[in-house]
């Protein structure tokens, strides 16, 4: 892709993502939200593959949808209540609305469908794009809107997107729907919690961005898409596929490693609403992805020659790694030790 294209769609990316961060009308979230849908769609489809092209088109389509459901909550409250604040989105019908059109956006169940063949067709650099940054102004007006969101119906939502995103990624062998399914998981933990600490879910989202981009760079570094090239890339670059399996157990949540915090934080704040079979649920099922996690552990790190694997045999060349890989993943790793400064600033 041409460099300043590139420059002016990551600008564009940047500024739908602020526009609607910090807007308080529906008109200039819903202007946000579409400016940050026409950016990402050229980088999904760069490489003209027809797996891009049809990324791409799923994308513009579902992000379409949820963009006129945004603008129909919003006419909606603004018809019955004529307020046009988004934090004054009090209509039921209307809320109910909006959550159906986020979680579209986010790739929630039961509108998860998209997203797992989106990022299988997009390259490694576009789908940690789309994993965070696309995911923020969503999120972001769930967190302005969350004291009128229905919490029977995010509870039911989000336990079902833990359940089947644990689930859908034990049978896959191509990383990117791994890593999609993994996120539908982690965006479960994060809207179940958003009606009754806000600011839990903006952590966790923030923790959850860190990890993941430190898995997405690693990929990217080590050049695989596939649990099969998974397998020889210990090879090439020993250091780095053992600090990638720290990450992994990190992203599933395991003590000492800063995935555990977010985890914990929530158990604990829904043990205090009240909602332990819910947690308890959540607990159980969160099983599933460690299996998978562990996986592909296992296929970086712990797999020995000789291999019988069909593929193409890769150049060993030995490259430095990248210093935003370093710091992502020491991020990744260390950051338990100070949860309690973490909690204070809460």
């Amino acid at each position: 892709m041409n460099p300043q294209a590139k420059l002016i769609f990551i600008m564009s990316l940047f500024l739908g993502t602020t526009i609607t961060m910090s807007s308080n009308h529906w008109m200039t979230a819903w202007a946000g939200l579409e400016i940050n849908t026409l950016a990402v769609l050229p980088m999904i489809s760069k490489s003209h593959h027809p797996r891009a092209i049809e990324a791409a088109t799923k994308y513009f389509l579902v992000q379409a949808a949820a963009s006129a459901l945004v603008l129909f909550s919003s006419m909606t409250n603004a018809w019955h209540t004529g307020q046009w604040d988004i934090t004054q989105l009090t209509h039921p019908t209307s809320s109910l609305i909006l959550t159906a059109a986020i979680s579209m956006k986010l790739g929630l169940v039961p509108f998860h469908f998209w997203f797992p063949e989106v990022l299988q067709g997009s390259p490694l650099t576009t789908g940690l794009i789309l994993s965070t940054a696309i995911k923020l102004p969503p999120i972001t007006l769930l967190y302005m809107t969350s004291h009128s969101l229905n919490p029977e119906l995010l509870t039911t939502m989000a336990l079902l997107s833990i359940a089947l995103g644990g689930w859908m990624g034990l049978n896959q062998t191509q990383i990117r729907k791994i890593l999609a399914f993994s996120s539908i998981s982690h965006l479960g933990w994060m809207a179940i919690i958003i009606v009754y600490n806000p600011k839990l879910t903006m952590l966790n989202f923030l923790l959850y961005c860190l990890m993941t981009a430190a898995v997405f760079l690693t990929l990217n570094s080590m050049k695989v898409l596939k649990l099969s090239t998974l397998i020889t890339s210990w090879t090439k670059s020993p250091s780095l596929s053992s600090i990638f399996l720290l990450t992994l157990l990190s992203l599933a949540g395991l003590p000492p490693l800063t995935g555990f915090l977010p985890k914990w934080l929530i158990i604990e704040e829904l043990t205090k609403q009240d909602m332990v079979p819910a947690a308890m649920m959540m607990s159980l099922l969160s099983l599933l992805g460690l299996f998978f996690y562990l996986r592909l552990a296992y296929c970086a790190t712990i797999t020995l020659p000789p291999h019988t694997t069909n593929h193409m045999k890769k150049w060993h060349t030995n490259k430095p790694v990248n210093i935003s890989i370093a710091i992502l993943t020491t991020l990744s790793l260390m950051l338990l030790p100070i949860s309690p400064m973490i909690v204070t600033i809460l």
